[in-house]
């Protein structure tokens, strides 16, 4: 068989809400998530010896069941009857790592959609779906992609409309921010203000791209973390080059801009990459998974 790869589309969350804590120890979540332009390559090539390996262009991924690719494909082979079936996963990373981006769960959920297309469609994309829970929250919705409402603890997911089209600039400063902690913060605080879903759901069903940009809104944006301080300064940069609407994505640190069809952002993406180390233009993508 030959080698078959797959794009591992980025997310970013348009809004973020966090419910009440589960006996699970999971937090219940609401959000309105995007698949977005920017990716890693993944390529997968059957390989004898019954082992499964990832090799990336970062030394410091694991190449093991510690990474989410490697849990994904034993997972998917045991699901099919194939255990046993030694595979070399190739990543080429462009996301960035620590940035609430879901780079791992991309890669995890790529390597689902390209196994599957290997095994001629083996599974169901509900069984796919279902599969991709039991690796990682994030990845369902990373299988699926598009825009969706993801509850539970991510992996309930109700496809939306198409975000209305627009130009998106992602910039993540040189600090990462663990999950974790922002968890054990928010426990430990009382939330001012919550994101406005209905009104982003109600805003994408009639193609009003301001009106889903004037809800964006990411609780962990209210903790106090001397890290936020500077999302909120690439936040005011992002508006004041023009943005419609500017939040982090998921726990951080990456913060992105929506801005209009169009925009020229070329000269606002290298002041961001100048000071902060990575910012990149990217476009909404579409359903993956159907």
């Amino acid at each position: 068989m030959d080698t078959i790869t797959e794009k591992a589309y980025a997310k970013l969350n348009i809004s973020l809400d966090v419910a009440e804590r589960r006996p699970d120890g999971y937090h219940d979540m609401v959000m309105v998530m995007q698949t977005i332009s920017l990716c890693d390559d993944v390529a997968i090539t059957p390989a004898d010896g019954g082992r499964v390996q990832v090799k990336s262009n970062l030394s410091f991924i694991p190449g093991d069941e510690r990474n989410l690719a490697a849990r994904a494909a034993l997972r998917y082979l045991a699901a099919i009857g194939k255990e046993g079936q030694g595979l070399l996963i190739r990543l080429n990373k462009r996301i960035p790592v620590g940035a609430g981006m879901a780079g791992g769960s991309a890669d995890a959920a790529a390597v689902l959609r390209a196994l599957n297309r290997l095994y001629d469609g083996a599974l169901s994309s509900d069984a796919l779906e279902t599969l991709a829970a039991d690796v990682g929250s994030d990845v369902p919705f990373c299988v699926r992609g598009g825009t969706a409402l993801a509850t539970g603890r991510g992996e309930k997911l109700r496809s939306l409309p198409d975000m209305p089209g627009c130009e998106i600039l992602v910039c993540k400063p040189d600090f990462s921010i663990s999950t974790p902690e922002l968890f054990r913060r928010l426990d430990g605080s009382s939330m001012r203000c919550h994101p406005d879903t209905a009104g982003i759901l109600e805003a994408l069903d009639n193609g009003d791209l301001t009106g889903v940009c004037r809800r964006m809104y990411n609780v962990f944006e209210d903790l106090e973390d001397r890290r936020l301080r500077t999302v909120k300064e690439i936040k005011g940069l992002l508006l004041d080059a023009g943005a419609l609407g500017a939040i982090m994505t998921g726990t951080g640190s990456a913060v992105f801009g929506v801005f209009s069809p169009g925009a020229a952002l070329d000269s606002a993406a290298e002041t961001l990459r100048k000071e902060y180390g990575f910012c990149e233009q990217a476009r909404c993508v579409g359903r993956l998974n159907r």
